[in-house]
């Protein structure tokens, strides 16, 4: 499985069975890649100019990129790529009887993949891992531009206990790099807010809702 994938797994392990103590925070570490800009939250909204984009943070989320980047499913220890941004709702450790909303930004090397052309050709493996953790596509993998960017879509489900997880996932190619958002969230409606805050280009007011 590769580096992102299994970023992946580790955000759907982290959100859907939290363990019972937080975890100590991941001492900080250095660029897996020189060229690679990991970006840094300012005033609530995460910009990374490498790849140029910019996502606002919604309000009152716990940030977890430190510690997903220290996970041994993440991708920095592949070296083929990196976590951008790892944030939640509430803290994965905490426990609770709703969705815990996250949202998860990574970047992996194309020359992981030889034989990839195009984005939507990475939703094959996604599409085999979401399935293997119990989530169910509800559609084929589609492009949609944000801000004129072309970045490609699709968008899954999974019957909880007492809810339904909605994971979309977007995939761009980057710079030579696969660049992956991944959004989970309690409702449709919640993942398309969060999905309004990510803009490529300058930083642009978003709704309040």
């Amino acid at each position: 499985m590769r580096a992102c994938l299994r970023l992946i797994v580790a955000l759907l392990l982290w959100t859907l069975a939290a363990p019972a103590q937080q975890p100590p925070p991941a001492p900080s570490k250095p660029a897996s890649s020189a060229s690679l800009d990991l970006g840094a939250v300012t005033d609530g909204i995460y910009r990374n100019s490498f790849f140029g984009f910019t996502l606002k943070l919604p309000f009152g989320w716990v940030d977890r990129t430190d510690v997903m980047r220290d996970e041994p499913s993440s991708p920095a220890k592949a070296g083929t790529g990196e976590v951008l941004l790892a944030v939640f709702e509430r803290p994965p450790e905490a426990t609770g009887s709703t969705v815990n909303s996250a949202i998860v930004v990574a970047a992996e090397s194309i020359s992981s993949y030889p034989e990839l052309k195009n984005a939507a050709q990475y939703f094959e493996p996604i599409n085999e891992l979401t399935k293997s953790n119990g989530f169910t596509a509800i559609n084929e993998p589609y492009e949609i531009p944000v801000d004129g960017m072309p970045i490609v879509r699709q968008d899954f489900r999974k019957k909880l206990n007492n809810a339904t997880m909605h994971q979309s996932s977007l995939v761009a190619l980057r710079k030579g790099y696969i660049v992956s958002f991944t959004f989970l969230a309690g409702s449709d409606d919640e993942v398309t807010q969060n999905l309004d805050y990510l803009r490529f280009g300058s930083a642009r007011p978003t709704k309040q809702k």
